[in-house]
């Protein structure tokens, strides 16, 4: 009998039926119970509500924490009566409240709950971060939440599991997680991980601590994966110690013969510090090849065609103001540990951050602030010249801190999509904590590598981190108690929106025609104006698709006036969908009209929420035909009453040229009810009832 590995092992413990994990193949549903779920306010606001819409007294997943991270700003009403509204709910239905400045979503998760073995889903993309100490965290839309927390078992499609071998050890201080994760990326590419985990092995793991390894499994989403997972070993059970948790350690590691779809090596000690180039986390070079000008043509031979202009316009910019920058941002969920900003601390100490230069510093949670000024490290990161920002998401999403016109700003965060700063001319770079603060000081891109004068400490793990939990609200016991609680809803939060169910046949325009790599971003953008109207979809509806084109509102709105439920089509490229997990990237547009998405590929995420909200997400058959659909076209949908489980082929009709094409969509025979009767909500809502 083959062995297994972690991944199957974990889908095994928690697999409803009785097939053996082995016999499952790629694409097929597998419906598993699920330990854990968590939300944020940006995304979990509506997660709420939806799940206040099925109606039943409490949540009945055996962890639910609720945290506030992103909306932090409370410039008018809206966010802080979002964050009332999460308070009491989270209260009355039993769930954990994570309060505002208690830190970000999953920093603090990793601290508190995460645990080997356990599959949770979260309402954020960066939900994989707990996968560093061997959880099994995945991504998904506010609706699936909802619906796991009322009872449903997830539905999840068997992706292809991938090893990454790591051997050798990392060259340090210079050197990171960040850099690791990075190198994957420029390997793979950012659709590299679509219907895909990653599963990290080989002798290289030991040289990881349990948040660098999170480091890596949190930027894992820009891969497009599934997930990504790390065995449990003594370095998960020393963090988890730590953490006052040895408890909840177990070990957990592949089998010597699993088989895994893919193996790809990677060598520690060959890796240098790297840096993505604005706007994609996959288009990564060495920090050196900047530094030493390289040619753009040059950088630009390993990039794939749609990233040139971009790059060619935030490189030339750089090159011509001699490597000089304007703002450095450390922090954000992927890299706001302890270790991480101590090895700031280190850097900084005793120096002063270059005149030109903006730089703040956000601590992942409020034991990380506690710890790091408890250290004496606080003192050093404030003495340079830092601005202290609170713990929280912050200028990652665009929430603060928006770089000049034309600026250029380096940023440790996961994500630097176009317009995602708050201002579309600048240009964001990725890469490591250790590498940014040194370019604070410099003022200007260096390598680190040939750094002299400035000697950062290494740092091991604490033997005891601080782990204060008084930021916590838990719920009352007392079912009794509970039931007497009030929910608090302000006049910007709106009921739900529903679908209606999947008509036999659709018939309607293409009102939009997108490129590769369109992120939810770009159908659903974020920041400061945009972020408070989460609980407000009528209201958010008006900035859909606003960075890729400020007339499609207006259009929809022209083509479906009165919201009169006329649908529309959107047509797209490879890795339609890519980065976050927010589900309004399918409901305001399904409230504008959409039906249909065709496209040469659906990241999973989207993929799911469009589902959930009973609209078709359906794939070129063959790719090419992509470029016999013009905007504008009217196209014809017929027979969806025959849809089946598995694959199904469903041919479209572009009545304006007279051409039929072949599109494909695997459905589970779950997806197939949800559909015909609008989405899950409606569907849920129909189990609870009976």
């Amino acid at each position: 009998m083959t062995g297994k590995n972690i991944v199957q092992k974990i889908l095994e413990e928690h697999d409803i039926s009785e097939k053996p994990i082995l016999e499952y193949n790629h694409g097929d549903p597998i419906f598993v119970k699920v330990d854990q779920c968590i939300t944020q306010d940006a995304t979990g606001t509506m997660a709420w509500l939806e799940f206040e819409a099925i109606n039943i007294p409490e949540v009945t997943v055996p962890l639910v924490v609720s945290y506030i991270d992103h909306n932090m700003l409370q410039t008018d009403f809206r966010n802080a009566d979002d964050h009332q509204f999460l308070q009491t709910i989270a209260a009355k239905k039993g769930a954990i409240m994570s309060r505002p400045g208690n830190g970000i979503i999953h920093q603090v998760h990793l601290e508190n709950f995460a645990a080997p073995g356990k599959i949770l889903l979260g309402t954020d993309s960066h939900t994989p971060t707990a996968g560093g100490v061997g959880s099994m965290a995945i991504g998904v839309g506010g609706l699936v939440v909802a619906s796991a927390i009322a009872g449903e078992l997830f539905e999840l499609k068997l992706p292809k599991i991938i090893k990454v071998q790591l051997t050798g050890k990392l060259n340090r201080p210079w050197v990171t997680a960040m850099d690791v994760i990075l190198e994957l990326i420029k390997i793979k590419g950012v659709s590299g991980g679509l219907k895909t985990i990653f599963e990290y092995s080989g002798p290289g793991v030991k040289d990881l601590t349990a948040p660098e390894r999170a480091t890596i499994t949190n930027m894992g989403a820009e891969l497009g994966a599934t997930t990504s997972i790390f065995p449990s070993d003594e370095h998960t059970k020393h963090f988890l110690k730590a953490q006052d948790r040895e408890n909840d350690y177990s070990p957990l590691e592949a089998d010597e013969d699993a088989l895994y779809d893919e193996i790809i090596d990677i060598n520690l000690s060959k890796i240098e510090p790297n840096v993505a180039l604005p706007h994609s986390p996959g288009s990564v070079i060495k920090i050196r090849e900047l530094v030493e000008k390289t040619p753009i043509d040059k950088i630009l031979e390993n990039m794939p065609e749609k990233v040139h202009n971009e790059i060619k316009e935030h490189v030339s910019r750089l090159y011509d103001r001699d490597l000089q920058i304007d703002q450095v941002c450390i922090g954000s969920c992927t890299n706001s540990s302890y270790l991480a900003l101590a090895s700031v601390a280190s850097i900084v100490k005793g120096q002063v951050i270059a005149s030109n230069i903006s730089m703040t510093v956000s601590p992942g949670s409020k034991n990380v602030f506690t710890q790091i000024a408890q250290d004496g490290l606080l003192t050093d990161i404030i003495s340079s010249g830092a601005r202290l920002l609170e713990s929280g998401c912050g200028p990652c999403i665009g929430m603060g801190q928006t770089p000049p016109t034309n600026g250029l700003t380096v940023r440790t965060f996961n994500r630097n999509f176009y317009g995602r700063t708050g201002e579309k001319s600048a240009g964001s770079f990725l890469l490591s904590p250790t590498s940014a603060a040194l370019i604070a000081l410099k003022g200007r891109f260096v390598d680190p590598l040939k750094e002299k004068e400035i000697k950062p400490e290494i740092f091991s793990e604490p033997e005891k981190f601080v782990t204060t939990k008084n930021m916590f609200i838990f719920p009352e016991k007392d079912q009794k108690k509970r039931s007497e609680i009030q929910i608090i809803k302000g006049p910007n939060i709106k009921d739900c929106p529903i679908n209606e169910p999947l008509p036999k046949e659709i018939k309607g325009t293409v009102l939009l025609k997108t490129k590769d790599d369109i992120t939810t971003g770009d159908i659903m953008m974020a920041g400061s104006k945009v972020l408070p109207l989460r609980s407000n979809i009528p209201a958010i509806a008006d900035f859909v698709f606003n960075p890729v084109d400020d007339t499609f509102v207006k259009r929809a709105k022209e083509y479906n006036p009165n919201n009169k439920r006329r649908v529309f089509f959107i047509v797209g490229g490879n890795n339609y969908g890519q980065g976050s997990s927010r589900e309004h990237a399918a409901i305001a547009p399904m409230w504008l009209g959409l039906g249909v998405v065709i496209a040469k590929s659906i990241a999973r995420i989207h993929r799911d929420n469009l589902i959930q909200w009973g609209m078709l997400p359906l794939e070129f058959v063959d790719p090419k035909n992509y470029d016999k659909i013009d905007q504008s076209d009217d196209l014809l949908i017929m027979k969806l009453d025959s849809l089946k489980e598995g694959v199904s082929e469903i041919e479209i009709k572009n009545q304006t040229t007279d051409f039929s094409f072949k599109t494909q969509i695997n459905l589970s025979a779950n997806e197939i009810e949800m559909l015909r009767k609008g989405g899950a909500l409606p569907l849920v809502k129909s189990k609870v009832s009976k």
